[in-house]
């Protein structure tokens, strides 16, 4: 934030950001799917062991695609946490869909897999687990009871890209996988998504959705000698000034990665003992789990001290956010139904949770003021 000594999050130029961006325009080629697209297309596949993945202009359009594919209807379920970002749901709620929400672990933050089942009934037909902080959800468990029901699974891998569970990367398991590139993200470019498609019959109608229902994406390889209005579908491509940004941070993710990691670790070195002593939650990171570094958040005891924790941070003039306010007790979730209590440890998780600084430029001096400050804080 402008006039804050510490943000909450800063997007830097990591290499050739500027030179892929002006290149895009000397070509004369800034709309979408050109060159740049087709590095990030690669780029992406190698990244999760994909066959296909497909820039979108955000990761909303990317779960917007996945329901489309999946051709929900109304009247359908989609299981999902009540603690996402609105965009986990919503993008089936346009389809007709009923969102079902699922209570979070205490201790990931994440879909609790052991609840899903007493959920499911006839009408459900995707499970949408979101891997909070890029830590895996527990997908062993979660692809069998799909897998025994013939329900589809659309990870919402907004936090995870690089992220693994049992050594197989996140984004890999369902049928399709959403990713983010909004600025707050490790690898971005301002705004932007992917879609990330795991099974290849759906390829060829994902090119055709994304291309306003058309099958242009074969005339531009010869496979038609024109191309018109074939299926539904909308403008999801995102610009080519956009992709030769994107481009350049993904050349560059070890580099990033390596940095986030640093300032994470060193979050959780140098705070440990302080919220050990004040009953304060650490990030959890299971040993199957291999993270990436996406955030840093303090679980603390009340709403109250969660409060005076942000004022005192502001005061500082360091920026401290809370994150998700539960779906289920929004307003659009109470049309729908639900009410307080449905989900309990999202409720209790969503008044206490606050998340620290971290981005890949954050630099020693300023990480230590951020503990510095934490440190003084007694609750």
């Amino acid at each position: 934030m402008i006039g804050f000594k510490i943000p909450f999050n800063k997007a830097s130029l990591e290499g050739d950001e500027i030179a892929n961006v002006l290149k895009a325009f000397s070509d004369m080629h800034v709309a979408g799917d050109g060159g740049f697209t087709r590095q990030c297309h690669e780029l992406l596949q190698a990244a999760i062991g994909a066959p296909k993945a497909l820039l979108t202009t955000s990761c909303t359009h990317a779960l917007e695609m996945a329901a489309l594919l999946l051709d929900i209807q109304p009247g359908d379920e989609v299981i999902a946490p009540s603690f996402t970002f609105v965009s986990t749901v919503n993008a089936f709620v346009l389809r007709g869909a009923r969102p079902v929400f699922v209570d979070i672990r205490p201790d990931t933050l994440n879909l609790d897999e052991r609840q899903i089942e007493a959920k499911l009934t006839a009408k459900t037909r995707a499970i949408v687990p979101v891997h909070y902080a890029g830590v895996g959800c527990e997908m062993d468990l979660i692809c069998r009871l799909a897998s025994a029901r013939g329900i589809a699974i659309v990870e919402d891998n907004a936090h995870g890209l690089f992220g693994s569970y049992k050594g197989r990367k996140l984004g890999s398991f369902g049928q399709f996988s959403t990713l983010s590139f909004h600025e707050t993200k490790n690898i971005t470019c301002g705004e932007g998504g992917a879609l990330i498609i795991n099974d290849s019959k759906f390829v060829e109608r994902a090119e055709i959705i994304r291309e306003k229902g058309t099958n242009r994406s074969q005339f531009f390889r010869g496979q038609v000698d024109k191309y018109g209005w074939v299926d539904v579908g909308s403008s999801y491509l995102p610009s080519e000034v956009l992709a030769a940004f994107l481009v350049a941070q993904l050349e560059v993710s070890e580099s990033i990665q390596r940095r986030r990691h640093g300032a994470w670790s060193r979050y959780q070195t140098e705070l440990q003992s302080w919220a050990d002593g004040l009953g304060v939650g650490l990030p959890f990171v299971p040993a199957e789990a291999d993270h990436p570094a996406h955030m840093f958040y303090l679980l603390m005891p009340t709403l109250a001290q969660r409060q005076a924790f942000i004022a005192h941070m502001w005061e500082a003039r360091i920026v401290t956010p809370f994150h998700y306010v539960p779906l289920h007790t929004s307003l659009m979730g109470r049309k729908l139904g639900y009410v307080e209590g449905d989900c309990p440890i999202t409720e209790s998780v969503s008044d206490r949770l606050v998340r620290l600084p971290l981005y890949a430029s954050i630099s020693s001096e300023d990480q230590s003021k951020v503990i510095e400050q934490v440190l003084a804080f007694r609750g």
